[in-house]
């Protein structure tokens, strides 16, 4: 090869030859590479490369990537695999066993039942009532409709339950107390100081000590008839009972079918007079049937028939007629 003479190589820059001297650095270049003689390749990035850089600098794109993106990714797959009929049966009765191991274990287990307040009576009612068989889950025992139930019970004022250690359902209640008895349509009723329904009775013996009322309505005014009967002390030994009247007033019944009529309004007045006179004349020890107090200022006595009888005949005599 002919030596490249330095003064031509400059002589040859001046007179025009830079271009072909570019290309030719260009292709040793391209040879250099492995490339081709096509046009090089622009460095600058496409459109849609543009795009998705400016895109994934914003924040909350790349939150939405990075966090929601795989939560919703797990979520549709779970979604399809629960689609299938199969695949949601295995899964409800795994569970369902699971639970029931966790229900049935021992700790959890209820052994008895025991009631607190009752007598023995309302404690068998009770337990008839909440008929459960033990030894049962804790679980399977609806406490708040339990105690419904117990608490719907007429001898019961108030009640608590609850499950406690050693698997004892216990069960706190508050026994209304008979106060009265009421009798009306056929029925012989316990009603407490408030009127409340505590029990049936098949006899009046059954409970002498308490008080006897009858008459419609006389269960909602159970607070007036005790107060009647506390005033009527002296009057105790011979008390039989209150009786109703029309819904709107009292008669107090004695012994010897005496009735002492009171008025609608202060009705413990008009028997504290009954009583004073009593006191101080003997008034209900007379042959006296009715003694009518529902005009306090003017009271009416009522004779019985053997008094009428022997008073026309006082009259009769009186009068010089013949009594027949």
């Amino acid at each position: 090869m002919r030596p490249v003479d330095p003064f031509e190589f400059a002589k040859s820059l001046t007179q025009g030859g830079s271009a072909r001297v570019s290309d030719a650095v260009a292709r040793a270049v391209r040879a250099r590479r492995g490339g081709s003689d096509a046009a090089p390749r622009d460095p600058a990035p496409s459109r849609a490369a543009y795009r998705m850089s400016r895109l994934w600098l914003t924040p909350s794109f790349r939150f939405f990537m990075r966090r929601i993106a795989p939560v919703l990714g797990i979520a549709a797959l779970c979604a399809l695999w629960f689609s299938v009929e199969e695949n949601r049966l295995v899964v409800t009765d795994a569970f369902a066993e699971a639970k029931r191991d966790l229900q049935n274990r021992p700790e959890f287990m209820v052994k008895l039942m025991a009631v607190d307040g009752a007598s023995p009576e309302l404690s068998e009612e009770l337990r008839a009532i909440a008929a459960i068989d033990f030894p049962q889950s804790s679980f399977d025992i609806d406490l708040p409709v339990l105690l419904k139930r117990i608490e719907a019970h007429d001898a019961v004022a108030e009640a608590g339950i609850r499950v406690r250690a050693g698997g004892i359902l216990q069960v706190d209640v508050t026994e209304r107390v008979p106060a009265i008895l009421w009798r009306s349509e056929g029925q012989l009723n316990m009603l407490d100081a408030e009127g409340n329904r505590v029990a049936t009775l098949e006899s009046r013996l059954d409970r002498p000590d308490l008080p006897l009322i009858a008459g419609e309505g006389a269960g909602r005014e159970v607070a007036e008839a005790l107060s009647l009967i506390k005033s009527a002390a002296p009057l105790s030994t011979r008390l039989r009972g209150l009786v109703r009247v029309g819904e709107r007033r009292w008669d107090i019944v004695l012994d010897r079918d005496q009735i002492i009529r009171l008025p609608e309004t202060n009705p413990r007045g008009a028997l504290a007079q009954v009583i004073a006179l009593n006191q101080a004349k003997d008034l209900l020890e007379r042959d006296i049937r009715i003694v009518d107090m529902r005009n306090p200022a003017r009271p009416t006595l009522q004779l019985t028939e053997p008094a009428l009888d022997e008073m026309r005949r006082i009259r009769a005599l009186e009068f010089g007629v013949s009594y027949q």
